[in-house]
């Protein structure tokens, strides 16, 4: 089996070149050139990764915004066969109103190891750490999910955080919680951050749930495997849904009835996760320009060894073989 260890800080680079593609362009308003700048940046240092890589799947397609092709070949092909799940920018809405939690994510593994999830709809996502694995279920109600996490950890409702994103559809989920009595936080983007916030010890943060969009699942869940948690997926079926959905995922090979667990999402045990910060966030800090540079902060974990390593990055662009021809944007900043 190919060992990914080495591979490690090469996925930093990447994470890192696309927070500073998007961090570029802050408070904007333009979502799309934060994405299209993300997809730019990373591209540009993929394509001197010494991989054989393919990027199957990749945020984006659902909105119609920028992003990686659908199987796109990346890499130098001089290296260890390997394939990507990309979020370039979890939170590009954030990023574009200059709102924080906005990061850039990446999951690598050897080939045949993910399960697709389409960008196409949304799915049931709930994620905590290693104290409820085998505890909890897609069955329960929210009221269960959430007094099962709490007693597992020990921890009274009143002292117990729940996050979520802040959307329409989760209408019913904030009212439940709130009869509870849990602490809530809601997000305006980047479920990604906030799934792995859920396994970092004195993050403060207990249980991730809601609704959101497919590639995040898949890193969330490579990220939350590596840190020793849980999470579980599904589709999310909505009245308000196309209904040409379902069969368009049974066509891509989505059990549209199955629960998904991170070990299906995220098969085996070389896996890698990297994410870099564009915003300041409850686990990144954002992307700081600096004369000539920008100082990017950065978490990647990986397995076998579960170790996770967070790490700040000191850009200098001037003569950078990736970064040198946007001095420009540079300048401006």
């Amino acid at each position: 089996m190919v060992s990914l260890r080495a591979l490690a800080p090469s996925l930093t680079r990447i994470t890192v070149a696309a927070a500073v593609g998007a961090a570029l362009h802050i408070g904007q308003g333009d979502s799309d050139l934060i994405d299209a700048k993300a997809v730019e940046f990373s591209r540009a240092v993929l394509a001197q990764t010494d991989v054989e890589g393919e990027v199957i799947s990749c945020e984006g397609p659902k909105d119609n915004a920028p992003a990686f092709m659908h199987r796109e070949k990346v890499g130098t092909g001089k290296g260890p066969k390997v394939e990507f799940v990309v979020d370039p920018v979890d939170g590009t809405t954030a990023a574009s109103k200059g709102r924080k939690d906005a990061i850039s994510a990446i999951a690598c593994a050897p080939a045949n190891c993910f399960q697709v999830l389409p960008d196409d709809g949304y799915y049931f996502k709930v994620a905590t750490d290693y104290h409820s694995i085998g505890k909890i279920s897609l069955d329960m109600s929210t009221e269960e999910i959430v007094r099962t996490v709490a007693r597992q950890k020990a921890l009274p409702l009143e002292n117990f955080t729940v996050i979520m994103l802040e959307r329409d559809r989760h209408a019913e989920i904030l009212q439940s919680l709130r009869k509870l009595g849990v602490r809530i936080i809601l997000i305006p983007d980047g479920d990604i951050a906030a799934a792995v916030a859920t396994c970092i010890p004195d993050s403060g943060v207990d249980l991730l749930i809601g609704a959101g969009a497919g590639p995040e699942a898949t890193i969330a869940a490579t990220a939350v495997k590596c840190l020793g948690g849980t999470m579980l997926v599904k589709v999310w079926k909505d009245k308000k849904d196309d209904p040409k959905l379902i069969e368009r995922l049974k066509a891509e090979n989505v059990d549209v009835d199955k629960t998904y667990n991170e070990n299906e999402l995220a098969k085996g045990n070389e896996l890698v996760f990297s994410a870099s910060g564009v915003t300041k966030g409850e686990l990144l800090d954002g992307v700081r320009f600096v004369s000539n540079g920008a100082i990017v902060n950065s978490l990647c974990v990986r397995l076998p060894s579960g170790t996770m390593e967070k790490s700040e990055t000191i850009l200098r662009f001037k003569g950078h073989p990736v970064y040198k021809h946007f001095m420009t944007y540079n300048q401006q900043v």
